[in-house]
Order: C-alpha cells, then sequence, then structure tokens
C-alpha cells in the first residue's frame, strides 16, 4: 500500500492502475492503451485529423 486514500471511489481506482499498470482504454485503430478514457479520446481525435501540409525537411504533417 502507498498509503494514500481518496474522498471519491473512482479516483481509487484510477489511483490503483498506476499500481497494477492496468490501461483499460484501447484503441482499436493502432492497439495504444491508456489509464484514462479521456486520453483515449485525445487520441483518437489526434490520429484523425487530416494534415495535407508537410515540412519539406522533416516530413511532418501540418
Amino acid at each position: 500500500e502507498c498509503g494514500k486514500s481518496f474522498t471519491v471511489s473512482s479516483q481509487l481506482i484510477q489511483h490503483r492502475r498506476s499500481h497494477t499498470g492496468e490501461r483499460p482504454f484501447g484503441s482499436t485503430e493502432c492497439g495504444k492503451s491508456f489509464l484514462w478514457r479521456s486520453a483515449l479520446l485525445r487520441h483518437r481525435r489526434v490520429r484523425t485529423v487530416e494534415r495535407p501540409f508537410a515540412c519539406a525537411d522533416c516530413g511532418r504533417g501540418f
């Protein structure tokens, strides 16, 4: 036990994941997993945004 306590049970559940390594929110597109649903949703938005302008030097899209 790390000694931390929480007033909301959902915070405890999320904290336990830091000890177990559980990442229950997985992307069906690339297989990457996340601790929080919000992180998965942000990941999906970033991955689906079109970036039609590429840098001639590094190839990164914008």
